[in-house]
C-alpha cells in the first residue's frame, strides 16, 4: 500500500469519530418562537442558547417578505435573547 493510501486509511475512521461528537442542528433545537413583525408573524426555529448562526424561519407571511427577510427576525430574535 502506498503511503498516502495507508493516511487516507488512518485518517477516514478517525474523522468518523470526530464527526460523531459533533451535534446536529437537530438535537438543539428549541421549542420554536413566534415573533410579531410589522409584515406578520415568523415562526423561529431557535438552537443553541450561546449562538444565532442556525437560527432561522420555519413559517412566516410568504406573500409579505423573503426568506432572508424572515430568517433576519429570527436571527434578531436569537440575539435578543443571548442578551438577556
Amino acid at each position: 500500500m502506498k503511503t498516502s493510501t495507508k493516511k487516507i486509511a488512518l485518517m477516514v475512521p478517525v474523522l468518523a469519530v470526530v464527526a460523531g461528537c459533533i451535534p446536529s442542528p437537530r438535537e438543539l433545537e428549541t421549542t420554536p418562537v413566534q415573533v410579531q413583525t410589522p409584515k406578520g408573524v415568523v415562526t423561529c426555529q431557535l438552537y443553541r442558547q450561546d449562538r444565532v448562526d442556525w437560527d432561522r424561519a420555519i413559517d412566516f407571511p410568504a406573500t409579505k417578505m423573503s426568506v432572508p427577510e424572515a430568517d433576519a427576525y429570527c436571527q434578531q430574535e436569537g440575539q435578543r435573547r443571548l442578551k438577556r
